[in-house]
């Protein structure tokens, strides 16, 4: 799986990973009582700080209110944001659309286009076909949006972390005026204030997975994309040129971070379910 920067691709993806998670049970506990989503979350944020881009958020998170009988991956569509970039979407990949009511598809090669050069270190696809004959299930639109906001909470807070230890390292090792860039004060404070955020996502997301309350879910993914929006343009900053290349793996956190804050409607729609939520 290894590959020199220079010649790893936008996207980062293992299969093997992908295979073995898969077959030891990894994305299955949301379906025992005894671990629930808490347990899924956590597996969710872990596997969000590798460089390797896998679905666990949907899967591990959705899937047990959509039922066992689903291709992976899974792939969430809101029916308004049918032309948004769709994460992991491929052939035999369960397309569901998210509107009052709840379909899925199986996806086949004639419905979408792959896009392999889109810079968001997710492997993503077009969506341009919609098939008429999809099959309705029985799970409720609200709560497939409260688990699709606590996974985007609980990738964003893995995400945030491995960006921010990425950082970390490189500050301390670079040297300036003849001392590490992170004994400067000014970096010191950002840093400071992006591991409270990190913190503040990572908690508001477990949270909101032990209580499954639509008003935690919506706070968690706020703070998630408010986070990612202020964190993301410090940690490319600080490591200057570099950050601006693709030879540094900090892109593979920060550029997932970017399509995520654009995710289910944005910060807006955030604090807007936020407010419905709490105070109807």
């Amino acid at each position: 799986e290894a590959a020199p920067m220079h010649d790893a691709p936008l996207s980062a993806t293992s299969e093997v990973l992908e295979r073995e998670l898969l077959d030891g049970g990894f994305l299955d506990v949301a379906f025992d009582p005894d671990l629930g989503c808490v347990t899924a979350a956590l597996i969710v944020e872990r596997l969000a700080r590798l460089p390797f881009a896998v679905e666990a958020a949907h899967w591990a998170l959705i899937r047990p209110l959509l039922g066992d009988d689903l291709t992976y991956p899974l792939c969430l569509v809101e029916s308004t944001q049918t032309r948004r970039p769709v994460r992991y979407l491929r052939d035999r990949a369960s397309v569901v659309l998210v509107d009052e009511n709840i379909s899925t598809f199986v996806a086949t090669p004639d419905q979408f286009k792959p896009e392999p050069d889109a810079l968001f270190a997710y492997p993503v696809a077009s969506l341009f076909a919609v098939p008429e004959d999809r099959k309705t299930l029985s799970a409720s639109a609200a709560d497939v949006r409260t688990r699709w906001r606590i996974g985007l909470a609980a990738e964003a807070a893995g995400l945030l972390r491995a960006a921010l230890s990425s950082t970390v390292t490189h500050v301390s090792d670079r040297q300036q005026f003849g001392q590490p860039l992170a004994t400067f004060q000014a970096l010191r404070h950002r840093l400071a204030e992006a591991e409270v955020r990190t913190n503040g996502v990572y908690w508001l997301a477990m949270k909101a997975a032990a209580t499954l309350d639509p008003a935690d879910a919506a706070v968690a993914a706020l703070h998630a994309q408010e986070s990612a929006r202020a964190c993301v343009y410090d940690f490319h900053q600080f490591l200057g040129a570099m950050g601006m290349t693709l030879e540094h793996p900090l892109h593979f956190w920060t550029y997932r971070l970017k399509l995520l804050v654009g995710e289910l409607g944005g910060r807006g729609a955030q604090a807007l379910a936020a407010a419905d939520a709490a105070w109807g």
